[in-house]
């Protein structure tokens, strides 16, 4: 019955349900690569009964793990009750209002305002357009120009496209969304020289990850950030911090940029506010641009999505951050990051062809290179090939190939120590079959 429904589900899957960021060929030839039944903790379990460690939180997200009852229960009650009501035109509900007061008092300075949305990429539009609001409120509408980073990852909606430093994103259509502007990944030198080509009048904000997720998980040297805040502060540019990924404890602190010591003028968030039990995200302001947007905005905020501010969404996402403080699980996150840190560097003594490693919290990386000592990658990447070996051994992840060989990891924050050993554990077993079945043949 089971092979009967699968081969059944697997028909349907290529006829009529079209995949994000998928090889569609490789969905017609192949099928789903696994249809998922089940969750629990940090594991899923496929209609074939066969189960994974979720070692990518699934897409950085399922930060509390799956299966969790609590979030049923009251995702249960609040649906019964009042499962959405508009929040245009000033209509509101009490679990956006109790969610945007919780979120304000986690983030870091005065970031005390939040509009809701269904997701990062929602979110980092929502920054995008507010920012360029904010200068039209503010008298100076030359300043529409965005500036991000390369290997940036901001989402797929249009902004959010143009605003993503990895060209394989943008190249996907053609027309794209103008005064969107790229620097060097780590050269704060080249920020500066950029808002001075560009003029710093013409510029509305810098957005950046406090950590570059789908870039390849790149941690930013220590002071990186505080000098972009400077130079952000001297040409009054708004520093928008996108933490889609690195919020809600992933990096071992509630958001990535408090690692930094620096308060943005928008944080953008989603993801780990509902650890991916409801579409949720949004966007928390400064007190300042609050007060401003106060006291100039005259007519109707002319942004806002269906469900900003969705009542059962808010509920879930209050519950899952009562469940992220009472396990410690930002806590948690710090200590087996290091923990997980210590796993890579001791593969990375074995294996002569594992390049850096690194993590923050429980988001991590391991390149893939033929030479340590020149950074040389192989002719054809590995590590495509490396997490359909660990898949077959019981391990998710994912890859980054873009101009590197690289492997990612965002384990649940529930992550305990036995857990994390199994990870290494098939880590281990994985790098021994590559090494002798590909590496040993070069």
């Amino acid at each position: 019955m089971t092979i009967q429904l699968k081969e059944e589900l697997k028909t349907l899957d290529q006829k009529h349900f079209l995949h994000p960021t998928t090889s569609i060929e490789q969905q017609q030839t192949q099928g789903p690569a696994a249809i998922f039944t089940e969750g629990d903790g940090i594991y899923l379990k496929d209609i074939e009964g066969n189960i994974y460690i979720d070692g990518m939180s699934s897409l950085w997200n399922v930060n509390i793990g799956h299966g969790r009852k609590e979030i049923a229960e009251v995702a249960k009650e609040q649906i019964s009750t009042l499962a959405f009501s508009s929040c245009f035109a000033s209509f509101s509900n009490e679990p956006a209002i109790r969610l945007a007061t919780k979120i304000a008092s986690l983030t870091p300075g005065d970031l005390n305002t939040v509009f809701f949305t269904s997701g990062g990429s929602e979110s980092n539009d929502t920054a995008i357009k507010l920012a360029r609001h904010y200068w039209l409120l503010k008298g100076q509408p030359e300043r529409q120009k965005i500036i991000s980073r390369t290997h940036s990852y901001h989402g797929v909606a249009m902004g959010a496209t143009s605003a993503t430093g990895l060209q394989a994103f943008r190249d996907f259509t053609n027309s794209h969304a103008p005064d969107f502007h790229y620097v060097y990944s780590e050269s704060v030198r080249n920020l500066r020289e950029t808002i001075e080509a560009l003029g710093p009048e013409t510029v509305a904000a810098f957005i950046s990850e406090p950590v570059q997720g789908a870039g390849g998980v790149n941690i930013p040297q220590k002071d990186y950030f505080k000098e972009v805040r400077k130079i952000c502060d001297e040409y009054g540019i708004l520093f928008i911090a996108d933490e889609v990924i690195t919020g809600f404890g992933r990096t071992g602190k509630f958001f990535g940029m408090e690692h930094y010591g620096v308060v943005p003028d928008m944080m953008s968030f989603a993801k780990g506010v509902s650890s991916g039990y409801v579409q949720l995200g949004g966007v928390a302001i400064s007190e300042k641009l609050h007060q401003d947007y106060c006291e100039l905005s005259k007519g109707t905020l002319m942004h806002g999505y269906t469900y900003s501010g969705h009542a059962l969404a808010c509920q879930v996402g209050l519950k899952n951050i009562e469940i992220l403080e009472r396990e410690n699980l930002v806590e948690n996150a710090a200590k087996m990051g290091d923990a997980m840190l210590g796993g890579f560097r001791a593969l990375q003594e074995k294996y002569s062809f594992i390049g850096r490693v690194r993590t923050l919290g429980l988001l991590g990386a391991i390149e893939l290179v033929k030479s340590r000592e020149t950074g040389e990658l192989f002719e054809s990447p590995l590590s495509p090939i490396f997490v359909q070996e660990t898949m077959k051994r019981g391990l998710i992840l994912r890859t980054v190939t873009y101009d590197q060989d690289t492997v990612v990891f965002s384990p649940p924050l529930i992550l305990s120590k036995v857990e994390l050993d199994e990870m290494l554990r098939i880590l281990d077993e994985t790098f021994e079959h590559i090494r002798k079945t590909i590496v040993e043949k070069e």
